[in-house]
Formats: C-alpha cells, sequence, structure tokens
C-alpha cells in the first residue's frame, strides 16, 4: 500500500513500540489514530505526534468499539491496525499469581482479539484491509519463568494465523511482528535490568519493518518477520 493512504489504529501508542510506529507512519503521510489506558499519557503523545488520540483499555470492548467509531470519526476510514498493546511479568510457573496470568492474557490475548474483530468488520465491509499484530519471539519458543506472557504470545500467533485464512479472501493483509529484546519501558516494568544497550534492538527497528510490511505492494505480503538483535551480548 502508499502508507500516504493509510489511516492506522494502533492500541498501546503511548510508548516504545507503538509509539515509534505511530512517529514513523505519521512522517511518511499517514493519518494515525493511537491510545492507551492512561488519558494523559494518550493527550501527551497525541500532541507530540500531530495525531488523534482516545483513552481506549483494549480489554474493555465498550472501549475498543469506543476507539474505532472515534478512529473512523477523525479519519473517515480505516485500513490499518496495528495490535501493540501488551503488558508481561516473569516468574516461575509455582511463584506466578493467579492475577498476574489473567492479566497477561487480558491484555495480549483478549485485547488483540477485540481490537481484531472489530477492525475485521470494518475490512470485510471494505474488501480491504491490514492487521499487525506485534508478538515476540516468545511466541516462537518457550523458555522458564514465561509461562504467562510466553502462553498468551502463542495465542496471538494463533490468533494470527486463524484471521488470515479468514481475511485473505477479502483482501486483507494479517502480519505479525515477531521482536526479541527491546529497549523501552517494557523491560523496567516487568522488573529486569538492561545490559549492553547499544548492542539491544530499539523501537525504531520495530517501526522500519513495519512500514516495510506495509509499503510492500498489496497483491503481496509477509506473513512474519522476526526481528533479533545481531550481537546483543
Amino acid at each position: 500500500m502508499e502508507i500516504r493512504e493509510a489511516k492506522v489504529v494502533i492500541t498501546g501508542a503511548t510508548g516504545g513500540i507503538g509509539y515509534e510506529i505511530a512517529k514513523t507512519l505519521k512522517n511518511f503521510g499517514a493519518q494515525v489514530v493511537i491510545s492507551g489506558r492512561d488519558a494523559d499519557k494518550v493527550l501527551k503523545c497525541a500532541n507530540e505526534l500531530g495525531v488523534h488520540g482516545i483513552k481506549a483499555d483494549v480489554g474493555i470492548e465498550q472501549d475498543v468499539e469506543d476507539l474505532f467509531a472515534f478512529a473512523l470519526s477523525k479519519m473517515t476510514s480505516i485500513n490499518v491496525l496495528i495490535n501493540n498493546a501488551g503488558v508481561g511479568t516473569f516468574s516461575s510457573l509455582v511463584d506466578t499469581p493467579l492475577e498476574e496470568f489473567q492479566k497477561m492474557w487480558e491484555v495480549n490475548v483478549r485485547g488483540c482479539f477485540l481490537a481484531g474483530k472489530h477492525a475485521a468488520k470494518i475490512f470485510i465491509d471494505r474488501n480491504y484491509g491490514n492487521i499487525i499484530n506485534i508478538g515476540s519471539t516468545a511466541s516462537l519458543r518457550g523458555y522458564a519463568n514465561g509461562s504467562g506472557y510466553v502462553s498468551s504470545k502463542f495465542a496471538v500467533s494463533g490468533l494470527t494465523e486463524c484471521w488470515r485464512a479468514e481475511l485473505r479472501p477479502h483482501n486483507v493483509r494479517v502480519m505479525q511482528i515477531n521482536p526479541s529484546e527491546v529497549i523501552t519501558e517494557f523491560i523496567s516494568k516487568a522488573g529486569m535490568s538492561v545490559e549492553n544497550e547499544e548492542h539491544k534492538l530499539k523501537p525504531g527497528h520495530i517501526a522500519k519493518v513495519a512500514v516495510s510490511m506495509l509499503s510492500l505492494d498489496d497483491v503481496a505480503f509477509i506473513p512474519d518477520a522476526s526481528v533479533w538483535a545481531t550481537n546483543p551480548w
């Protein structure tokens, strides 16, 4: 697609990967609506980026409905969804509180599902659209202390596969980006420390991949792209 013709909804875009994707798409001429759970952050980021923004918790269906109604009112149509909202904590199986496990599934899976569902209604009606789900290399292989996060990202991959099978006849491209460790607030919120930061991925790397995937001629699409740091050690 031509990026200047993109009308984009990005969830979880008040920082990190979502913010950088919004910034990059806007710089290429796209119209963008961002969302997040903190109204003050949404307003601040929308003003910084020169885009539209609305408070929305993707785990709440009414919020998702309001997000898409708002986006349609501002852009008249939508042809791209970037499903970026996500949370993560890491602990052993026996030490993982049920509420933390549930929270990851509510945001990472339920939120992805709800946004995808409402976008798909619009895209099917218009017989065109693009969905990029931000997954993780954690959706490719499990590891110790990752039960909640890894399982939720495996589920995102399952959603991507199902939507792709359903929506291709409607000219909807469903794609997934699987970043490895990216230097964002996600790391500190998850209680992890950062080492060798200069060798690690930054949000801009993922934004470039998203733009590249969308920029490909509509006759073709890239189903999945995993992004790794060359030498993070």
